[in-house]
């Protein structure tokens, strides 16, 4: 065998990346992973605040979106969270869960990364660092990267998001060179810009609160970050994967408002408005909304209607975003390389054989806490065991 000749040659020393590598060259495969960056697992190493959040024991189909929400069922089902979590404690890698049944490591997101850099020596995966993808040809069943060739590529590029770490829409080009569909990436789980109609709301920059954040039919409670430049935090990161363009976002900050509303004015009847506000909500936050409302009796003077109608703002208060912060801020990437071009088993392009994309590449994306790791995990083995089935 040439020494540029392999088996399968992965772009991308990310997570899916070294998933897909480990898993094909265990199982007897002579993998090349090229990546640009000058070190592998770069998001890896600075997610979870730098502990990473690995997985989520509640990882099931329905907390992904895709153009085609049962696509992700099937490799998320052959390898399961449980699956991870144990290759982890083989490892001897402590672990904690925080909330939502997200996992973290006790020390350091680099541990995830040397595990799969361990696995992927296992298997006598050869890497190649600050090394670029450039032109890839295609012809006789064999890819060419560079000088090096094999029957089997996998697109595990990832996405645009957080271009400083080095992200790329080099996913995109290659599928298209292929002849493959994108579906329109956007930023996802990432921060909401407000216009300047809610300038009021900038004045209370880095207040946070609990809130049921809702954009259409789905909704999230978490806790909710007032910045600078709009809304951010869990509930509204969750969130943005879902909103469009000229959609409503409610918050409701306060369940059953109007009751405990009335029950202030009951209570206090000589007290303002902003005095019953900082009962419910943070002092700063009660200052804006009673501005906001415009109640300035004292609450034994406000009718139960005008007591009624100022609840809503505790109850929904709807915004309407000017946008995000884009892909510079976002976690991850929602669309990307179409589903519907790929097989759900083995993440290989049903039209051009031998040709895989897995991870962020791929129009799935999971929710905040874990989610998107375990699909790099999940899609990563899926390709890994296919090329490991086709070895002569």
């Amino acid at each position: 065998m040439k020494s540029n000749s392999y088996d399968a040659i992965i772009l991308g020393a990310g997570g899916a990346g070294l998933m897909a590598a480990a898993t094909a060259g265990q199982a007897g495969a002579r993998v090349l992973v090229i990546d640009h960056a000058d070190e592998p697992g770069k998001k890896i190493i600075i997610s979870g605040g730098g502990r990473c959040n690995f997985t989520n024991m509640g990882a099931t189909p329905e907390c992904f979106l895709s153009d085609n929400p049962h696509f992700a069922k099937s490799a998320l089902s052959r390898y399961t969270q449980w699956d991870f979590l144990a290759l982890v404690e083989r490892y001897g890698i402590a672990w904690h869960e925080k909330t939502l049944g997200q996992l973290f490591c006790d020390s350091s997101a680099r541990q995830i990364v040397d595990m799969l850099l361990e696995e992927c020596g296992c298997g006598a995966v050869e890497i190649r660092l600050s090394t670029g993808t450039g032109e890839i040809n295609h012809n006789d069943g064999q890819f060419r990267v560079g000088t090096a060739t094999a029957p089997h590529l996998v697109i595990a590029t990832g996405g645009p998001s957080i271009p400083k770490m080095g992200a790329t829409g080099r996913a995109y080009e290659i599928a298209k060179q292929f002849g493959i569909d994108i579906v329109t990436p956007r930023p996802a789980l990432v921060p909401l810009t407000l216009g300047s109609d809610e300038t009021m709301f900038r004045e209370i920059s880095g207040v946070a609160c609990p809130a049921l954040a809702t954009v259409g039919d789905t909704s999230f409670e978490e806790a909710v970050l007032f910045t600078h430049k709009g809304l951010s935090g869990p509930a509204i990161l969750q969130i943005s994967s879902y909103w469009r363009p000229g959609q409503a976002v409610s918050l409701r900050l306060v369940d059953d408002a109007v009751t405990k509303l009335r029950a202030a004015k009951q209570k206090m009847p000589r007290a303002h408005l902003k005095a019953a506000l900082t009962e419910l909500v943070p002092n700063r936050l009660a200052e804006v909304l009673t501005t906001r409302i415009g109640i300035s009796k004292e609450l034994g003077n406000v009718s139960d209607i005008a007591l009624d109608k100022a609840a809503e703002n505790l109850s929904q208060l709807t915004f309407r975003p000017s946008g995000t912060e884009g892909f510079a801020k976002a976690e991850v990437t929602a669309g990307g390389i179409s589903t519907a071009a790929l097989s759900s088993k083995t993440m290989e392009v049903r039209n051009v054989p031998g040709l895989y994309a897995i991870g962020e590449a791929v129009d799935v994306t999971g929710w905040l806490g874990g989610y998107n790791f375990q699909w790099a995990w999940s899609s990563g083995v899926a390709a890994g065991q296919a090329i490991a089935a086709q070895l002569g």
